[in-house]
């Protein structure tokens, strides 16, 4: 499990404080306003149940559940919470100019979206490139759609971590820069509502998950290094 054994209340990330208060404000002012109008009772219960649906429903997006960290220097960490849609040899013309063994995470609008260091290293590369909001999953979204590039370094690997954004989500935030010393587990970034985190790595890295395989950011080891 990602929670803590005595930690199972999930805290909100602080990526969401801003827009679920706004989020709060305007359906209060909704109910408020529908209250002095001269809508039936029954409308008005109606107003107010979906009004508490859609907070929830937003309030759990932005969930910062407690995990126990994997910290393993002989392992690669998965950077995402979601289901391993692909794992193939993909051409990276990017950064490495090269094939690379490619995995894929799909974040549905349900999963934590917080997004972590695969490994502890160096950030040798970052850029944040615009782009369109194709669903997730669409073959041609890690090269079309809103996305950034982070690619962190240290003695046993370097590999790729792509964040990017699906027909839903509207905004990647990422907290790396070049230069800086990363942790592994710690947080890398935040996509708001459904997305994808790539990853790529050496075509001989020994892959421990399978497709369709449920991963936690943080926590579950997608591979370990030769």
């Amino acid at each position: 499990t990602d929670l803590l054994p005595s930690k199972k209340m999930k805290r909100i990330h602080r990526e969401g404080y801003s827009f679920l208060s706004v989020l709060l404000i305007l359906l209060l002012g909704i109910n408020i306003a529908s209250q002095f109008s001269s809508i039936d009772g029954f409308y008005l219960n109606i107003i107010l149940l979906v009004s508490v649906f859609i907070f929830l429903f937003f309030l759990q997006f932005f969930r910062n559940p407690a995990i126990i960290k994997t910290t393993d220097n002989s392992k690669v960490i998965s950077p995402a919470n979601g289901k391993v849609v692909n794992i193939e040899e993909a051409y990276e013309d990017e950064y490495f100019g090269e094939k690379k063994l490619l995995i894929s995470i799909f974040m549905s609008p349900f999963d934590v979206h917080i997004n972590r260091n695969p490994i502890s290293g160096t950030v040798k590369y970052y850029r944040y490139h615009q782009g369109k909001y194709l669903v997730a999953w669409h073959p041609k979204s890690s090269i079309l759609n809103e996305r950034t590039t982070t690619v962190i370094e240290n003695k046993k690997i370097t590999l790729l971590v792509r964040q990017i954004a699906g027909m839903v989500a509207r905004r990647i935030v990422n907290y790396t820069k070049v230069k800086d010393q990363v942790k592994q587990s710690e947080e890398l970034g935040f996509i708001k509502f459904g997305s994808r985190a790539d990853i790529y790595l050496p075509l001989n890295f020994n892959v421990t998950v399978k497709k369709g395989d449920k991963a936690v950011g943080g926590v579950t080891e997608i591979g370990s290094l030769n």
